[in-house]
């Protein structure tokens, strides 16, 4: 009974990013869009395949993600693609990504953008690179958990 519903409705998910990167933790934050950036992820433009994030005096910044221009709207109000967009992060969730990012060496990477309650939404994590042979073993855990679901079903 006193479970609640939220709506969320996935828009752009970087599935390459679970390759390349071990994710540690991740942090849902909000992002400062401009009204025509938001049209053109509510018709699904974006994407997040080579988007970072990082941190510079004390605040979140998304990089190099690629949100298309909104067509409808004709070209003088229109935003560009690849601007640094600001996250907004609580500031204990920031400093505490400033400690981990700076000392670690860690990175933080864009996973997912969605719709929460009418508000668009990022999900970043703080990710440590993989070396070429987890990459490996990821692939062949992935293939051998398919073989054996093929097994499975056959029988």
């Amino acid at each position: 009974m006193g479970e609640r519903q939220t709506n969320i409705k996935i828009v752009s998910d970087n599935r390459q990013a679970r390759y390349l990167y071990e994710i540690l933790e991740t942090y849902e934050a909000g992002i400062a869009l401009v009204g025509t950036e938001v049209k053109s992820i509510r018709a699904g433009k974006v994407n997040l395949r080579d988007g970072y994030a990082f941190i510079r005096q004390g605040e979140a910044w998304l990089s190099n993600v690629h949100i298309s221009p909104y067509k409808a709207g004709g070209e003088h109000f229109n935003h560009e693609p690849r601007r640094v967009r600001k996250l907004l992060l609580h500031r204990r969730e920031i400093n505490k990504l400033i400690g981990q990012v700076e000392q670690q060496g860690l990175t933080l990477v864009p996973l997912k953008m969605y719709f929460k309650k009418g508000r668009v939404k990022v999900s970043i994590g703080l990710a440590k690179g993989k070396k070429l042979y987890d990459k490996r073993e990821t692939i062949k855990r992935r293939q051998d958990e398919r073989e054996m679901a093929r097994a499975v079903k056959k029988y």
